[in-house]
């Protein structure tokens, strides 16, 4: 449940910030009356992403054998490959966002209006909401639907929440702070992902596990227990790991590590460069 909760609740802050920056803007020049376009645009990305959700979770319930095995394991990958596209986007662009964003709202508002404002917000909204459905449809199969729902519903009302209060002023949420603190949850899961989708071919072996159990934890942490299925929801936590899921998680743990610590150095350099 709390990896789909975090899932939906960063997902859920994001569109929250698209819509009040768009709304912002639509203010900022005098276009409220756009603002129907905005929502219609957010309703119909909203219903696009559930049917991917609902559609995407069906199909791979469907499949059996050798065929489920890797349909969960090529769904955990390329969630894993996105999730991690997504911190990558959000830890450089989070700058410009905003002014963006405000950008394209006065261009769509000055050409054809309430056409091109329903096209900018169902755009960025069903990006973030087709990203979590494929998060979430990898977190069914890691734990089950129910928890998965429940975690859901729970981050977007939490997302719905904060957002509301951060553009009505209520409470003031560091957001750089914020996303660096999920960012970090979410990268872990996102190892997770990668070794759990590399142990779903190891079963069907189309990758070898070279050694089949590295040790075995069981006596100390079953994965039947509460920790157990908890670290497992959100960690990937296997009490037997074949030696490729170990690779592929400390593998991918320390590509992503040194690749956000070079863009660190390579923006401080930047913003560090006397100017002309």
């Amino acid at each position: 449940m709390l990896p789909s909760y975090l899932l939906s609740l960063r997902e859920g802050i994001e569109a929250a910030l698209i819509i009040g920056i768009v709304i912002g803007a639509l203010r900022k020049i005098h276009r409220t009356d756009l603002a129907p376009a905005l929502w219609w645009g957010v309703l119909s990305a909203a219903v696009v992403s559930i049917l991917a959700a609902v559609l995407l979770t069906l199909f791979g319930l469907e499949l059996e054998g050798s065929a489920e095995k890797i349909y969960e394991g090529a769904t955990m990958l390329l969630a894993a490959g996105i999730l991690t596209w997504m911190i990558f986007w959000m830890s450089q662009q989070a700058r410009t966002l905003k002014a963006e964003l405000e950008e394209g709202v006065s261009k769509a508002a000055a050409s054809t209006g309430r056409r091109a404002i329903f096209w900018l917000a169902f755009v960025a909204v069903v990006r973030e909401g087709v990203e979590l459905a494929l998060f979430l449809t990898a977190s069914i199969f890691a734990t089950d639907v129910l928890q998965t729902a429940i975690g859901a519903a729970l981050g977007l009302g939490t997302a719905v929440l904060l957002g509301w209060s951060i553009f009505a002023a209520i409470v003031r949420l560091d957001l750089r702070r914020f996303f660096q603190a999920t960012g970090i949850l979410l990268i872990l899961f996102a190892a997770g992902l990668v070794a759990h989708g590399v142990h779903e071919f190891n079963e069907v072996n189309l990758i070898p596990a070279v050694v089949e159990h590295v040790w075995d934890a069981n006596a100390f942490l079953p994965a039947e227990s509460i920790l157990g299925q908890f670290m497992k929801a959100l960690f990937g936590y296997n009490p037997t790991p074949a030696l490729t899921e170990m690779i592929a998680y400390f593998g991918y743990m320390l590509t992503v590590a040194l690749t956000l610590r070079g863009g660190r150095k390579k923006s401080e350099g930047t913003a560090t460069q006397p100017q002309a």
